[in-house]
């Protein structure tokens, strides 16, 4: 049992956890959804725009608000509010849209406000507690401590099922 321990011991040194976590060091930007902060993964961030409101289509998921055109580029929109089930917040002058490059897909995500970019190594991204959130856990890849400030990592690769990136790359092609 001792033995066991060290090599656990050993194996949190060497980073075993953060590797668990599948989540890599790197600069992310932060941004407020609702009363928590989140960070992303700057190389998915393309542009950071201001809200603009998007055309809505006929039988798009509630979640997504529409389509703007970006320079000759049909981008659907996505309120990551109503995606992660958080309440309703009103737009105003903060609310903006980042720009996302996700699996190969250009979408927009409408969030509340984006505070700054920060550096964040692989040991300081502890995995997330799994319990029943409204936000479903596959979405969070860690959790941050940046002095005071507590930061959900998002994996923008998951907040979109399979078939929901199909259905926004329809939007953007028609």
């Amino acid at each position: 049992m001792e033995t066991m321990q060290k090599r656990s011991s050993n194996s949190f040194q060497t980073g075993a956890p953060a590797a668990q976590s599948g989540v890599d060091g790197g600069q992310y930007l932060t941004l407020r959804l609702g009363g928590e902060e989140y960070a992303i993964d700057i190389l998915r961030v393309q542009e950071i725009r201001s809200y603009e409101e998007p055309t809505r289509m006929v039988n798009a998921p509630i979640f997504i608000k529409g389509v703007i055109n970006l320079r000759g580029v049909i981008v659907p929109i996505v309120d990551l509010r109503l995606k992660l089930n958080i309440d309703k917040v009103e737009y105003n002058e903060f609310t903006v849209v980042i720009i996302l490059n996700v699996r190969g897909t250009v979408i927009g995500a409408v969030v509340d406000a984006v505070s700054d970019v920060v550096t964040l190594t692989s040991q300081s991204i502890k995995p997330a507690p799994q319990f029943e959130t409204a936000i479903d856990s596959r979405f969070i890849t860690g959790l941050a401590n940046l002095g005071e400030r507590m930061l959900i990592v998002m994996n923008m690769e998951a907040l979109l099922s399979n078939a929901e990136m199909g259905m926004v790359t329809g939007l953007a092609r028609s």
